[in-house]
């Protein structure tokens, strides 16, 4: 008679998983994001109330608006222009982060710092150029207040922007973990957007808005 061959041994268990621990908020519901948001909402009312103001006092004020003369819209468009495409910029290292090419996203976002540099240069330089200070006129103190408070959020923006483009060098972003990434788009994305509402108001409607004679 054979003898009954012996039970085999039961698998072995799977060793447990152990997923190594976060080292950055994941999606857009992360507490950065929203916080972001609810800045940038706040900083929209701002900005809202200091174009209401140069609205209502120039249209109570009898004086030639601007006093100086029209704004000059070459440089300014020029500057326009340069802003805006660094948002293009910014968009593509979020992009490139998704695809997982670290490199072009550094790239992307050094021009975009470039780009906001010479923005903010341009700005002083028409600071500079200008015949009057904050304190000439109403003109000029709700010129330079406006766009003083605009330049210090593109300050705080290329300080972001600088942040951002050495995190991606380092590998801190990959295709899950780059909320910090959205979000500082996110700002920037909302500086630049403010800007066309301040060179509307600035440079374009007192065209619109000129008295005869």
């Amino acid at each position: 008679m054979h003898e009954p061959a012996a039970a085999a041994a039961p698998p072995a268990a799977p060793a447990p998983y152990n997923a190594p621990l976060p080292v950055g908020s994941c999606g857009k519901r992360a507490g950065g994001w929203w916080g972001v948001l609810t800045l940038v909402v706040t900083e929209a009312g701002l900005f809202g109330y200091l174009l209401f103001s140069y609205f209502y006092l120039q249209s109570q004020s009898a004086a030639p608006w601007p006093p100086e003369g029209m704004p000059k819209l070459g440089l300014a468009g020029v500057n326009t222009a340069v802003l805006l495409s660094s948002s293009v910029f910014v968009w593509l290292a979020e992009r490139a982060v998704r695809a997982g090419r670290r490199p072009r996203a550094v790239a992307a976002l050094a021009v975009a710092l470039v780009l906001g540099v010479a923005f903010a240069l341009v700005q002083l330089h028409e600071w500079r150029d200008h015949p009057y200070g904050p304190t000439a006129h109403l003109y000029g103190s709700l010129y330079f207040t406006i766009t003083g408070f605009r330049l210090a959020h593109v300050v705080a923006g290329l300080a972001v922007l600088a942040l951002l483009a050495g995190w991606t060098a380092a590998g801190f972003f990959d295709r899950e973990r780059r909320v910090a990434l959205s979000v500082g788009a996110l700002y920037w994305h909302f500086v630049d957007f403010v800007w066309l509402f301040i060179f509307t108001a600035l440079y374009v409607t007192p065209y619109w808005l000129r008295r005869p004679g």
